[in-house]
């Protein structure tokens, strides 16, 4: 799929109420395409944002395709600076704020001049591309449709100039994207577009296309070394004169997944790995050139490399290469007889990313989060999660599970990657503190399902409960510190009251997690009494809770004053050192911070200069 011609959704960024209502109605039949608008200005809106151009450049950074409904100087000043390359850039758009004109101003062929054409026939106008190839020919020579791939870009440039100054094109071979274009076709033209699987040499004046028809079946011993599977394949397309953009798909057996070898050949190749289950490819063992019965006897059918080829071509399509082998791979190549659609053929690998999304705040979540949402096919988690990330989750399927049910909203991630699907499974905080990353790698760890350890997994960070706290008070943080969950639903309390004692003991800065319950209300007077025995009864103990949500709230009081009925499990507390101060402020609020130790610096410092 190319960019130019299945654009991903564009952001509406919207600076007035009137560029706002434009926004919502294309928007609206948009499926995925998101509204964000100056706060105060714009509103409502599904994101906000109070700088204009930091948020521009946030998500020109983040390669998001760009509607800015606004001056089209707005967006070359603020985004001038992060120009580097074309290729590679998303795209950005200038629309106006009373609907009558639509600009690509950058990316024309990494998608804006379709967003440009689909937004002005909603508008009934006609989309100002600049591009000359797009505007004369009504191709993107340079960006085919997908399915196809140009095999020598780098004479593009030459050849459209040609065909700009009236050079006639002739085509050989058939592409209807090409013929029923506004190209100056002619069976006696200068000029040549050749539509060919082989691998072929072009010029400036003939321009290489090639139909993504072959499908390129793999096998290997596990942990191959990637470099033996690719120099296979490499040598077998060469021996039989077939490029590499002819290739829609690398293909293989489901318990090849995970395997880097193969990872490293669709990489290589810039196509999709997919895989079969052992029973589809045993079904195409009459139609193996070499089946194997010690094969069978290993992964249940009766040929890889062979009959993954065959699978992905389909009922049609035919073996091109038989099964090649070196000391460790296999590779075979079948023909289609029509394009494949690689996301038809077989599953994906399937991933998992256990995220987290900070306290709630949109401000404090990491970029990363947002571009993992994005990307996902499956949202898993606790419904409020769920609900945190708003406009996100549009257009997402989404499992919703209670509180208590930790272990089945796993379980349910793991089970949806291992069928292909790209999930996010959603926490609040960050999910390697007190939360599911911990219980996913257990469960890995304990296996009862192979294709789970398939799947592909990464854990995002995100801001933790005692992280915002800290910051919303001053620095209470500042030296050794450690988190203690005040919960016995899963760990001993004998254990917690151990733990408590060597925190205490150890002159720690602590953070309570889950203090207190409905049914708990005893262990937080209990962790008071162990950490008082060893600080002052005035030690600062901060408070907060709903952190970076509405209802937010933060206070200080003493150790002495810290009771169950001042907390809930939506407050983390932060208990102070002996050596943690509190600073009174002129305004009746305070600071609280633990110095690391810099006065001892400051005072020799200030000695040494004395008697100087």
């Amino acid at each position: 799929m190319t960019a130019a011609q299945h654009p991903e959704a564009p952001v509406f960024i919207a600076l007035t109420a009137k560029g706002r209502d434009l926004a919502a109605r294309l928007s609206a039949d948009w499926p995925g395409s998101e509204l964000h608008g100056l706060a105060g200005r714009a509103e409502p809106v599904e994101i906000g944002f109070t700088s204009v151009a930091e948020h521009l450049r946030e998500l020109f950074a983040a390669g998001r395709p760009i509607v800015g409904i606004c001056a089209a100087g707005v967006l070359i000043r603020t985004l001038a600076p992060l120009l580097s390359d074309k290729h590679s850039e998303p795209a950005v758009l200038a629309l106006a704020e009373d609907g009558s004109a639509v600009v690509p101003l950058l990316g024309g062929h990494r998608g804006a001049n379709e967003i440009a054409r689909r937004l002005a026939e909603s508008l009934g106008i006609e989309a100002a591309v600049t591009t000359a190839g797009d505007r004369r020919f009504s191709v993107a020579l340079d960006a085919p449709p997908k399915g196809w791939r140009l095999g020598n870009p780098e004479h593009y440039k030459a050849f459209v100039a040609s065909a700009l100054s009236g050079e006639k094109i002739q085509l050989e071979g058939s592409a209807d994207w090409i013929s029923q274009s506004d190209l100056p076709l002619d069976d006696d033209g200068t000029l040549t577009i050749r539509i060919t699987e082989q691998e072929v040499s072009g010029s400036e004046q003939e321009l290489i296309f090639h139909p993504q028809v072959l499908a390129l079946g793999v096998g290997c011993e596990r942990n191959a070394e990637p470099e033996e599977l690719l120099g296979l394949v490499r040598q077998t397309l060469a021996a039989e004169s077939l490029a590499a953009g002819a290739v829609a798909a690398v293909v293989s057996i489901d318990v090849k997944a995970d395997e880097p070898a193969v990872h490293a050949v669709a990489d290589a190749l810039v196509v999709p790995a997919r895989f079969f289950a052992a029973e589809v490819l045993e079904a195409e063992t009459p139609r193996l050139a070499t089946p194997s019965d010690l094969v069978f006897r290993e992964v249940g059918c009766h040929g890889v490399s062979e009959g993954a080829a065959l699978a992905a071509a389909g009922p049609t399509g035919h073996l091109i290469q038989p099964k090649v082998k070196s000391a460790r791979a296999t590779c075979a190549i079948a023909r289609s007889a029509g394009l494949i659609d690689a996301q038809q053929v077989g599953r994906a690998r399937g991933s998992l990313a256990v995220i987290g999304l900070g306290p709630g705040n949109v401000e404090w979540r990491a970029p990363e989060v947002e571009a993992v949402v994005r990307q996902a096919s499956d949202l898993v988690g606790y419904g409020l999660y769920l609900d945190l990330l708003g406009p996100l989750a549009k257009d997402k399927i989404c499992h919703d599970y209670a509180l208590g049910e930790e272990e089945a909203r796993v379980r349910a991630a793991l089970d949806l990657a291992a069928e292909g699907r790209d999930v996010a499974l959603i926490c609040s905080g960050d999910p390697g503190i007190y939360a599911m990353a911990a219980l996913v790698y257990e469960l890995l760890d304990r296996a009862d399902n192979p294709a789970w350890l398939r799947v592909e997994q990464k854990v995002v960070p995100g801001i933790s409960a005692l992280q915002a706290a800290a910051a919303r008070i001053g620095a209470p943080l500042g030296h050794d510190f450690c988190a203690i969950s005040l919960s016995d639903l899963l760990t001993p309390w004998e254990a917690i009251e151990q733990r408590l004692k060597a925190a205490a003991e150890g002159d720690f800065v602590v953070a309570f997690y889950n203090p207190v319950s409905k049914r708990r209300t005893t262990q937080l007077a209990r962790a008071v009494e162990i950490l008082s025995a060893h600080r002052p009864a005035d030690t600062p103990v901060v408070l907060g809770r709903n952190l970076g949500r509405p209802g937010e709230r933060v206070t200080v009081l003493d150790l002495a004053d810290l009771t169950a009925d001042k907390v809930d499990m939506l407050t983390v507390v932060l208990v102070g050192a002996s050596t943690t101060r509190r600073v009174e402020r002129s305004d009746g609020s305070c600071w609280v911070y633990t110095p690391r130790g810099y006065a001892k610096k400051m005072v020799q410092l200030k000695a040494s200069g004395d008697a100087a």
